[in-house]
C-alpha cells in the first residue's frame, strides 16, 4: 500500500509545473497522515513541499476551488502555509511544508502548555485578518446536504438519531433569533489539523472552511482534543483577553453539540464509501452518543438560554 501510494504521489508531481525540473524518482517521497486524502512531504535540494492527492468521494461534499481561495486567504493572515499549486479540477494542492512544528493530537493538545491558548489565538487572528471566504458554512443546511447524501448510499442511522436532530431545533431557533457575527472559519479543527512550533500555532487543510461563527472553530476544537474545563477556560480566555460572556460561552458550548451531529453524518458517508482510513461507523456512532449526553444535561439547557438572551 506504501508503494503504491508513494508511486502515485511521484505520477503526480511528474504532470506538475512547480515540480517541472525536479526528477520525481531522485526526490524523496514520505507519506504523512490523513483521512480522505492522500498527504505526502516532498524534499528536493533543500526545499520541502507538501503535496494533497484527493481521497475517492471526496469531489461529492468538497468545492476544491472555494478551499483554494480560503487557503490563500488563510496564508494571507499568517495562520497557514503558503499555496504554490492548486487545481480544482483534480483536487491536486501543493503547499510550503511547515518544518520545525509538530503535528498536533487531542493528547498533546491536552498535555503541552499552551496548546490551547495558541490555538485559539491562531483562530483570533483567522477570524479578525480582515480576510473574506468563499462559501458560507451553514450547520443545519450541511446536515440537509449531507442526509441528501446519505439516502443515496445504503446506510444505517445510529439508534435516535432523527430524535436528536428533532430536538437540535432548538438551536436551530436560538442560533436565528440571535445570529453570530460572521467571520472566515476553518470550520474542521480537527487535532491533526494544527502544527505547534512551541510559541506559535499553525492551521492546516481548509476544505470545510467558510464564513462561520467564530465560536463553531472553539467549541469544534474542545471537542476534537477532548478538552476538560481548564482547557476550555485556557482556550477562552486567549481568544476573549477581557473575559468571554455567557453567550459567548453558550454560543461554544451549544456547537459542541452541533458539531458531534453533523460530523457524525460525514463519519456515515465514509462508512458507506468504505473508506479504510479507520472504522468510521464507530466513529459515527462515538459522535451521536457524545452529542446527545451533552445535550441532555441542564447545563447544555442554561447555554441555549444564554444564548437567546444575548
Amino acid at each position: 500500500m506504501t508503494d503504491e501510494t508513494i508511486a502515485q504521489a511521484r505520477a503526480a508531481m511528474a504532470t506538475l509545473p512547480l515540480f517541472k525540473n525536479l526528477d520525481p524518482a531522485r526526490v524523496a517521497v514520505t507519506r504523512l497522515g490523513g483521512l480522505t486524502n492522500l498527504v505526502f512531504r516532498i524534499d528536493d535540494n533543500g526545499e520541502s513541499f507538501c503535496l494533497r492527492l484527493p481521497g475517492q468521494g471526496t469531489e461529492e461534499y468538497i468545492d476544491r476551488e472555494v478551499e483554494a481561495h480560503n487557503a490563500r486567504a488563510a496564508a494571507a493572515v499568517g495562520v497557514s502555509a503558503e499555496v504554490l499549486h492548486a487545481d480544482a479540477a483534480s483536487g491536486v494542492m501543493v503547499t510550503r511544508f511547515l518544518d520545525g512544528a509538530e503535528t498536533m493530537s487531542p493528547e498533546t493538545f491536552r498535555a503541552k502548555a499552551g496548546a490551547a491558548a495558541r490555538a485559539a489565538q491562531a483562530f483570533h487572528k483567522l477570524h479578525t485578518g480582515g480576510q473574506s471566504f468563499e462559501f458560507r458554512f451553514e450547520l443545519f443546511a450541511m446536515i440537509d446536504d449531507y442526509l441528501k447524501i446519505l439516502a443515496t448510499k445504503s446506510v444505517d442511522f445510529p439508534p435516535g438519531y432523527h430524535d436528536v436532530l428533532k430536538e437540535a431545533e432548538a438551536v436551530r431557533e436560538a442560533l436565528t433569533a440571535r445570529p453570530g457575527i460572521l467571520a472566515p472559519c476553518h470550520c474542521d479543527p480537527l487535532c491533526e489539523n494544527f502544527l505547534d512550533t512551541g510559541t506559535r500555532m499553525w492551521i492546516v487543510d481548509w476544505e470545510y472552511s467558510g464564513m462561520n461563527d467564530p465560536m463553531w472553530d472553539l467549541g469544534d476544537l474542545s471537542v476534537e482534543a477532548g478538552f476538560e474545563a481548564a482547557h476550555d477556560e485556557a482556550m477562552m480566555n486567549a481568544y476573549f483577553p477581557g473575559g468571554a460572556g455567557e453567550a459567548d460561552w453558550g454560543r461554544m458550548v451549544i456547537y459542541k453539540a452541533m458539531c458531534d451531529l453533523l460530523w457524525t453524518l460525514w463519519g456515515l458517508i465514509q462508512h458507506a464509501n468504505d473508506n479504510p482510513a479507520e472504522d468510521f461507523w464507530a466513529y459515527a456512532t462515538g459522535r451521536f452518543a457524545r452529542c446527545k449526553t451533552l445535550m441532555a444535561t441542564p447545563a447544555f439547557a442554561g447555554h441555549l438560554q444564554a444564548v437567546r438572551r444575548g
